[in-house]
């Protein structure tokens, strides 16, 4: 198959990004393929949500943006043979600023992953929750965008301004560029208002919206602090079996 490189996207924290790139990263190389996960965060939980440290870490994607470092100083490996790493650390928080006098600064980062695709079978790029100059790089060198959206009650407002900025992405910068679709998080099945943001999203958005709706679960919550996917973490908890069924619905939407 053709590489498939997904930016994991929302200018809102806390809605469940990074752990939806760690684990869908990790279902789909258990699944059998090849991955690629690019911490693009410099926040790094990414990176430490599959065991590194980022405080130890002396090149990350940083030093690759901005012609320090070759692929082979970058590219680390995860607990699981076919996922590898492209980590991030603070470092990364100066290149919004070094990047804008650089030519072709919003393309630095595929010429960063062009060469890789040949390995790959998903590169998977955990965004930063801005729509800043990374996030910029992030959605020029991606063949689609995924959205996780928290079931609370200003979800359809975000997702509606969310959209109309990828549009102008491909308008302007990426015409390729694509809406893989919009994932449901942090769902509590016992409120009221959660049942109601899944109803007007599915009613307002359509198929865009994944069938599958990834749990509020504590394990999910946990295992980010053990530096472990929830593949490894809990096997058995509703939130490695919604991840997983996430990573099947993103190969068959494929």
């Amino acid at each position: 198959m053709d590489c498939k490189i997904f930016s994991i996207v929302n200018q809102k924290g806390g809605v469940g990004k990074t752990t939806t790139t760690i684990n869908l990263a990790a279902f789909l190389s258990e699944m059998g393929k090849r991955v690629l996960l690019v911490d693009f965060d410099p926040q790094a939980n990414a990176t430490s949500g599959v065991g590194l440290k980022p405080d130890e870490i002396n090149v990350s994607i940083y030093h690759l943006l901005v012609g320090g470092a070759g692929l082979d100083e970058v590219l680390c490996p995860t607990p699981f043979e076919r996922l590898h790493i492209l980590p991030s650390n603070r470092d990364l928080a100066g290149a919004e600023v070094e990047l804008v006098s650089i030519e072709d600064r919003e393309s630095r980062l595929r010429a960063v992953l062009t060469p890789l695709k040949e390995y790959y079978d998903y590169i998977i790029i955990d965004c930063p929750p801005s729509l800043g100059l990374l996030t910029l790089n992030a959605l020029v060198a991606s063949d689609k965008a995924l959205i996780p959206v928290q079931c609370e009650y200003f979800a359809l407002e975000g997702i509606a301004g969310l959209v109309g900025t990828l549009t102008m992405i491909k308008n302007y910068h990426n015409p390729d560029l694509e809406i893989s679709g919009i994932i449901l998080t942090m769902y509590d099945q016992r409120t009221t208002l959660n049942r109601q943001v899944v109803d007007n999203t599915r009613r307002f958005f359509k198929d865009l919206v994944f069938e599958t709706v990834i749990p509020r679960n504590i394990r999910l919550s946990e295992a980010p602090s053990h530096g472990l996917p929830i593949a490894l973490y809990s096997p058995e908890s509703a939130g490695a079996e919604a991840y997983y069924q996430l990573a099947m619905e993103v190969i068959h939407r494929e």
